[in-house]
C-alpha cells in the first residue's frame, strides 16, 4: 500500500512537467521582462510609488461606485445603510488618494515601518523564547524587519515616495529570476515516461 501511495505522489507531482519544458523560453522570456521592469522601477521609484498610489484610489473609487450603485439597485434591503455608507466610504477614501497621492504614499510608508519594526520585534521575541527547530531562521527574519523598518522609520518622510517604488521594484526583480531560473530548470527537465 505504501508503494502505491508513493507512486501517486510521484505521479502528481509530475503533473504539468512536459508543458513546463516545452514553454520553458516563455517562462524565461517573462522573468527577463519583469526584471527589467523591476530594474525600471528602482530607478524611477518615485514615479512608482505615485503611480501605484493613483491606481489604488482609482480602484477604490470604481468599487466604491460600484458598491453604492448596489446599494441603490437593493435598497429594501435591511443592510442598505451600511452597504451605501460602505460605498460611500471607498469613493471618498478612494478620492482623496487619487487627489493627494504623495501624501497617501507617506502615511502608507510609515505604516509599513511600523508593521516591519513590530513583527520584527514579534519574530525575534517568539525565536528566543521558543527554541524551535530551525529557530535561527525566524530570528533572522526578524532582525531584517526590524533593521529595515527602523531604517525606514529613521528617514520618514523624506523616504516615503521612496519606498513603496523600490519593494515594487525588488519584487518584480526577485519575481523575475526565479522565472529565469524555474525556465532554465525546466528546459532539462526529463520527459514523463
Amino acid at each position: 500500500m505504501e508503494s502505491v501511495n508513493v507512486v501517486t505522489i510521484r505521479s502528481l507531482h509530475l503533473i504539468g512537467v512536459d508543458e513546463l519544458r516545452q514553454r520553458w523560453g516563455w517562462i524565461v522570456g517573462l522573468g527577463i521582462v519583469l526584471v527589467v521592469l523591476g530594474t525600471v522601477a528602482l530607478g524611477s521609484a518615485v514615479f512608482v510609488t505615485l503611480a501605484t498610489m493613483v491606481f489604488f484610489g482609482w480602484l477604490m473609487v470604481f468599487g466604491g461606485l460600484l458598491q453604492s450603485a448596489h446599494a441603490f439597485a437593493t435598497r429594501g434591503w435591511s443592510g442598505f445603510f451600511i452597504d451605501m455608507l460602505a460605498g460611500l466610504l471607498s469613493l471618498v477614501v478612494g478620492f482623496l488618494i487619487v487627489t493627494h497621492p504623495a501624501a497617501t504614499a507617506l502615511t502608507i510608508t510609515l505604516l509599513i515601518a511600523s508593521f516591519l519594526i513590530f513583527s520584527g520585534l514579534f519574530r525575534i521575541t517568539i525565536a528566543l523564547t521558543i527554541r524551535f527547530h530551525n529557530w535561527m531562521w525566524l530570528l533572522l527574519h526578524g532582525v531584517v524587519n526590524l533593521a529595515l523598518g527602523i531604517m525606514i522609520w529613521q528617514q520618514w518622510p523624506l523616504d516615503g515616495l521612496v519606498v513603496i517604488g523600490l519593494f515594487i521594484g525588488i519584487d518584480m526583480i526577485f519575481n523575475g529570476w526565479s522565472l529565469i531560473m524555474l525556465g532554465l530548470a525546466a528546459k532539462t527537465l526529463p520527459t514523463t515516461p
